[in-house]
């Protein structure tokens, strides 16, 4: 059967709207394995023998944690809590959810275990050697970005949208590049144009959600700071409701978490590259179904970036590193090691956002959502079904 589920924080005194998490269907585990269609899409056991993401520390910056999640033992590393008492406050949780849903599901896709022998069943992440630093944020998320990079994370995994007010949003990206930290970012799930922070932030790698057919999902914003394309539709992911539970949804949070498993597959075998020189190999080695190949779009593309990501190809093909600054745009000058006020939009978008926008984690879950200053925010849900070409396009 069916179910839909939702997570809301109440709006408080700091909030301009609201965190929505929508998932739906539900599945048991041998299910959610099975239905884990990025591992035949990646080919992941001839990836394992390249790279696991042992050694790499990947910064998961989120709305919470279950970690005693049966797929996710001996993931996690001592985490933080990054409270902030005026939005904390007024969070309110429906029946059946649970605030931890979110964090739970991004450290699985990105370095979960799995379980029962031999990892078989449950989510097993891209990166499953890889250790997740759980900080536990909300709008307070710059100062865990600069937390995850004094305490030695390698990638940085921002699965949500927030206010482009916020400050120090940017600032803390350009820090973190600079220390040579990997920062992902999803693009978000409005399924409109509208430019996303902290996605727009120079330095931030893109990510938009793809199909198993290769195609762009509806739900993800297209516009210049859609960098690359991983998988985020049908995504099945553990919950945090319990140790057992699990949920199958649509966002380019999903396709985030792919992307900074990614990320970490690749500094394991390549520590010395730069993020920019990491980004390179992903760029360079993306994707396009035959299909998108035929209407010669010119890269990078709204929809699509530079394609999907290929980990295998990113971890195997010839590529010169490249300038160290890579081919995306990245923050200038100097970095502060402190907090400053504002960050700047990102050099691709001449017309940045308007406005502030509560952060919103985007998951495993088919999110959208359009915030309005001083109203009551307007949810609406986008779950687009297709049934298109076989999943023979990645190849």
């Amino acid at each position: 059967m069916k179910v839909t589920r939702t997570l809301r924080a109440a709006a408080g005194a700091a909030l301009t709207g609201a965190l929505l998490l929508t998932a739906t269907g539900t599945a048991s585990a041998d299910e959610a394995r099975s239905a884990l269609w990025p591992f035949q899409a990646f080919d992941v056991q001839n990836i394992w023998k390249q790279a696991t993401g042992k050694g790499v520390t990947v910064a998961v910056i989120d709305t919470g944690f279950r970690e005693t999640h049966q797929d996710l033992a001996g993931a996690f590393l001592p985490g933080k809590d990054f409270p902030n008492p005026s939005i904390d406050k007024g969070r309110t949780e429906e029946p059946g959810s649970d605030i931890r849903d979110h964090g739970t599901g991004m450290s699985a896709l990105i370095a979960g275990r799995g379980h029962g022998p031999g990892g078989s069943q449950g989510v097993k992440g891209l990166a499953p050697g890889a250790k997740i630093l759980p900080l536990t944020a909300d709008k307070n998320f710059p100062e865990a970005i600069r937390y995850a990079v004094e305490h030695d994370a390698k990638v940085i995994n921002l699965s949500f949208v927030g206010d482009d007010n916020t400050p120090d949003m940017c600032a803390s990206i350009h820090y973190a590049v600079e220390k040579g930290v990997v920062v992902l970012a999803g693009v978000g799930n409005d399924g409109l144009s509208e430019t996303r922070y902290p996605a727009a932030c120079p330095g931030a790698i893109g990510v938009g959600a793809v199909d198993e057919f290769g195609k762009a999902w509806d739900g993800s914003n297209y516009n210049k700071t859609v960098d690359v394309l991983a998988p985020g539709v049908k995504i099945p992911y553990p919950n945090g409701r319990s140790d057992t539970d699990y949920f199958t949804g649509d966002g380019t949070s999903a396709a985030t978490a792919y992307a900074s498993a990614t990320a970490a597959l690749l500094l394991e075998k390549y520590p010395d590259l730069t993020p920019g020189q990491i980004a390179n190999r992903m760029v360079k080695t993306a994707g396009l179904a035959k299909s998108v190949k035929a209407k010669n779009l010119k890269l990078p593309d709204e929809h699509y970036g530079y394609g999907f990501i290929q980990p295998w190809a990113a971890l195997t093909r010839d590529i010169p590193p490249g300038p160290p600054e890579g081919p995306l745009p990245m923050p200038q000058g100097k970095a502060s090691k402190d907090p400053v006020v504002a960050g700047a939009a990102k050099g691709k978008d001449p017309n940045p956002p308007i406005g502030g926008k509560k952060m919103m984690m985007y998951g495993g879950m088919a999110v959208g959502g359009l915030l309005v200053i001083g109203l009551v925010v307007m949810v609406i849900v986008l779950v687009r079904r297709r049934n298109k070409p076989g999943p023979q396009a990645w190849h």
